[in-house]
């Protein structure tokens, strides 16, 4: 268990994280997770140290800005197919006024 949520929870979890950012980008958010979740680790190890804190800020700061990139991305991604119309007999997407698929040139209902 991990806080408190057993594996369906957090298969749940995982899927959702799929769903959302899409398996082309979740190896980018898996690492920018690891290098933030390393950076703390070593500024709690070394509060004497300055130096290590402020790198460890900044490691924190650029993987935030790469999650947030992502997130754009995935967001753009997101807005095009809601304004497409898919060919139910291709999968093709295409522009919302089409009267044929570009794909197969099936006519779209």
């Amino acid at each position: 268990m991990i806080l408190g949520m057993g594996a369906p929870e957090l298969i749940v979890i995982l899927i959702v994280v799929l769903i959302i950012f899409g398996p082309k980008n979740l190896p980018k958010l898996g690492s920018a997770l690891g290098k933030t979740v390393k950076s703390v680790r070593e500024g709690m190890e070394d509060d004497d140290e300055p130096k290590k804190v402020e790198a460890a800020a900044a490691v924190a700061e650029e993987d935030a800005d790469a999650v947030v990139e992502t997130v754009a991305e995935t967001a753009e991604v997101a807005e095009a197919a809601s304004d497409s119309v898919f060919c139910t007999k291709c999968g093709t997407a295409n522009p919302a006024d089409a009267a044929f698929c570009k794909g197969c040139g099936a006519k779209l209902d």
